[in-house]
């Protein structure tokens, strides 16, 4: 059984998960505009470096405190 968290879900086509699988963390990034996306990483450091990188505060309703809101979501698993 692998540990499921929702980081965000602004609706059925725009969401964030992060499943844990053992050593391996499989995020799925699911979009309207580009469906669904999956990423493998091995570490937590990678996955926030990749995060980080990833995500701006324009790709947020809630702009910069989303962002952050995520990042600190991204970081608590």
């Amino acid at each position: 059984m692998f540990a499921k968290h929702v980081i965000y879900k602004h609706d059925n086509y725009n969401m964030l998960t992060v499943e844990v699988q053992g050593k391996t963390l499989v995020v799925r990034e699911i979009s309207d505009q580009w469906g669904e996306e999956c990423h493998k990483f091995l570490s937590r450091p990678e996955l926030m470096n990749w995060a980080e990188r990833r995500f701006t505060a324009g790709d947020f309703p809630g702009g910069e405190a989303q962002l952050q809101e995520t990042l600190q979501a991204l970081r608590s698993i």
